[in-house]
């Protein structure tokens, strides 16, 4: 017979090895009167009357001689007050006299939770045991990892948040919509952690290099127009760039493709330098323009940002319009994206999230303000701003040929990355404090917007998760 003493080690620190190291096994509540006593127990954790601790106490658990039934009261209310309320989320074990079972708290905590019962009184409770467990581990231990029912994705995907967000492990939108209707929408955490602002369906967040697709949209649209040809090389649009070796032999082609050998502009020297003297396309230009191509253009692919600020200056002048100016009436303004521009760092622009970073700083600290970090203005290469409504509207844009792919992509050039947008994006952009994932045609019928204030893969791997619980891959 067990010793009939109610044993409440409370929330002791003690690690669930077993449980996060592998995926859980769910177990069903037994129907008889044990699987009765737990559900007591978490309705009392979620109740708030007296009178129901007393109840709880006299009929559910068992006797104890060694404590009034006054003293036992006040223990639950205590355990009450300090885990209350709960979620059952899952049963481990089922024994004869134990019952093992997870609860997650609204604090976010996750507790195992051993139930012993007396087969001599009826199977009343006769020990209770906690144990705190990672609420991360959990997370990617419960729910399910591969592809769910359309029935069950917007609960799935808002515990999941739910949990990654107590764990601080993301803040931002989260935009999910089926044949170009939202299906799942939710913002979380904070746009701005000094005031207290939280995040909100239509804050705006910085894109990173999702920009990139607006660029090569731009280019594509201009040559259509007949006013470019990607074989053009730069020497046709930009006679005093800066590199005798560039000039002549690498042409529009080469930097869509990332084949052209033109450096990036991030390195030592944008480190060191005031992000404030970079406010136009062209005050980027020292930092990447005089230097040796990396390679021959069209010998090798290298990722290149700078190459991209290129693109932007061709832009400007194939059209004769500042870079910001026609992506803003040709391509934002086309498909309805009010909400959608470059943004100067020192300009006061409502409902706009700032960027929380951890690697700004040497190991592992709180999160900085990201703005010393970013450019006084974002560029053709990234840096913009969007919300999850816009990319949606971008992407029935694309679908309804509202915006429509230009052909000298499609035909001319379909290795280039976004040339066949029609048939699906997949896409992303970070850097410190900045994460976002932009995916269509998810499954034939979906679309994925993640936009996120802290460092990457904050969106990315929420992108990820949500795709192969829709795709099952």
């Amino acid at each position: 017979m067990l010793t009939k003493i109610m044993i409440l080690l409370f929330v002791a620190f003690a690690s669930l090895a077993s449980a996060a190291a592998q995926a859980v096994e769910a177990v069903k509540l037994p129907e008889d009167i044990r699987g009765q006593r737990v559900s007591a127990f978490v309705k009392l954790l979620n109740s708030t009357d007296d009178e129901s601790l007393r109840e709880f106490v006299g009929k559910e658990m068992s006797p104890n001689p060694d404590l009034t039934l006054a003293e036992r009261v006040e223990r639950f209310r205590r355990l009450r007050e300090n885990v209350g309320p709960a979620t059952l989320r899952r049963v481990l074990n089922v024994d004869r006299e134990e019952i093992d079972f997870l609860l997650e708290t609204r604090k976010g905590e996750w507790l195992e939770v051993h139930m012993a019962f007396d087969p001599d009184s009826q199977n009343q409770i006769a020990g209770l045991r906690m144990d705190r467990t990672d609420a991360t581990a959990m997370q990617r231990t419960l729910l399910p990892q591969e592809k769910i029912n359309e029935s069950e994705l917007g609960k799935t995907i808002e515990s999941y948040l739910n949990n990654l967000t107590r764990a601080d492990e993301f803040s931002g939108v989260v935009l999910v919509a089926k044949n170009g209707s939202p299906v799942f929408q939710k913002a979380y955490g904070l746009a701005s952690k000094e005031f207290d602002v939280p995040n909100r369906i239509d804050t705006k967040f910085n894109l990173g290099s999702i920009n990139k697709i607006f660029t090569t949209l731009a280019i594509g649209q201009l040559a259509d127009a007949g006013k470019l040809s990607l074989d053009d090389p730069l020497a046709k649009h930009l006679p005093d760039y800066p590199n005798k070796q560039a000039i002549e032999k690498v042409t529009i082609k080469h930097l869509l493709t990332m084949s052209s050998g033109i450096r990036d502009f991030f390195g030592d020297e944008y480190e060191a330098m005031a992000k404030d003297r970079l406010g136009t396309l062209a005050d980027f230009l020292p930092l990447f323009a005089a230097k040796p191509l990396a390679f021959e253009p069209g010998a090798g692919r290298q990722y290149s940002n700078g190459g991209f600020i290129v693109l932007g200056l061709i832009v400007e002048k194939a059209s004769g319009e500042n870079y910001f100016d026609y992506v803003r009436d040709h391509i934002y303004k086309v498909a309805g994206m009010d909400n959608t521009g470059h943004y100067e760092a020192n300009a006061v622009v409502p409902n706009l999230a700032s960027g929380y970073s951890q690697r700004l700083q040497p190991g592992t600290g709180p999160r900085r303000n990201n703005v010393l970090s970013r450019p006084l203005r974002g560029s053709s290469a990234g840096g913009g701003y969007s919300t999850v409504e816009d990319l949606l509207k971008f992407a029935n844009a694309v679908e309804s040929k509202k915006l429509a792919t230009p052909a000298s992509l499609s035909t001319g050039a379909p290795d280039i990355p976004g040339a066949g947008m029609a048939n699906g994006l997949g896409v992303a952009g970070g850097a410190p404090g900045l994460n976002a994932e932009f995916s269509t045609r998810v499954a034939g019928a979906y679309t994925i917007v993640v936009m996120s204030n802290y460092d990457p893969p904050a969106a990315e791997k929420v992108g990820k998760q949500i795709r192969r619980w829709i795709s099952g891959k």
